[in-house]
């Protein structure tokens, strides 16, 4: 079978190959890790919503080791905190592309996947890692305050209070707790993981599509029914503040400078943080 290996210009960051009906969307930077900057996450974004008509299954996956370490947060410390917004606001609606396919999505998860690409798992139908596979959104480091469309996909996968936890804490998921927590769908040793894609892949080919199909959009459907009104509504605002920039910046500058960053404890943080405006008019 004849498989087509294209990118937007050279030195793309995102690869999409094709093979038949199977489209594999591969995040190439690994010498940072397989972090997404803003080009990286319009380039995947673009690929996503050009998919040839014939594609049945599109698997996402990172080369050389790791999934992705998330958004790149050295490109985050050059930028003003308006661009920062914009920047997640981009992440948002590439994630959002590919939550919205009506063909099956597959992760592979080799090595770590955190932040916005842990939450890039998490809006595809399957994850299958492998026993080094490493999952968390420690953005309590960081200043990032979560928005609806982020907070809805890990709610609909580790439930309220796992959630809450993941968030609260930091704490990063190896593979086994993944799994039991029901994010990773299967586990395999990294030398197996092609292998176990490919399989899993033509598995799924065989079913009927017209199943597979309607079952996805059953499940968004009735999971979209029981998501209430206040939430829709909260994902059509403009204007969001993903970031706190009193805690951000000063925390993206130490992890690019690699030295650990202390929060400062002030009496009002709480508040000032409450009453940041969220753009809701």
């Amino acid at each position: 079978m004849r498989v087509t290996v294209r990118q937007f210009e050279p030195g793309s960051a995102v690869w999409l190959q094709l093979t038949g009906p199977v489209a594999v969307l591969t995040i190439k930077r690994p010498h940072r890790k397989n972090a997404l900057n803003r080009s990286a996450w319009a380039t995947l974004g673009d690929w996503v919503r050009h998919l040839p008509a014939k594609t049945r299954l599109l698997v996402i996956r990172g080369a050389g080791g790791d999934f992705s370490s998330g958004s790149d947060l050295k490109e985050f410390a050059s930028l003003t905190e308006a661009e920062v917004n914009q920047a997640f606001e981009l992440m948002e609606n590439t994630i959002a592309a590919v939550e919205s396919l009506p063909i099956p999505t597959l992760a592979t998860i080799d090595g770590g996947a955190y932040g916005a690409a842990f939450v890039l798992t998490l809006a595809c139908d399957l994850r299958l890692g492998t026993s080094r596979a490493k999952l968390g959104i420690p953005v309590g480091k960081l200043g990032i305050t979560l928005q609806p469309p982020f907070v809805r996909r890990i709610l609909r996968e580790l439930g309220p209070s796992a959630a809450k936890d993941l968030v609260f804490t930091g704490r990063i998921l190896d593979a086994d707790m993944a799994r039991a927590m029901g994010i990773l769908n299967d586990v395999v040793p990294p030398e197996h993981l092609t292998d176990h894609t490919i399989r899993m892949v033509r598995t799924i080919l065989r079913q009927s599509r017209a199943s597979v199909l309607a079952m996805k959009e059953s499940v968004r459907k009735v999971i979209a029914e029981a998501q209430m009104e206040e939430m829709e509504q909260a994902e059509n605002r403009r204007g969001r503040n993903w970031v706190y920039g009193p805690d951000f910046f000063p925390a993206v500058s130490a992890f690019a400078a690699k030295r650990a960053h202390r929060f400062e404890r002030r009496p009002d943080a709480v508040k000032t943080c409450a009453d940041t405006p969220r753009g809701d008019g």
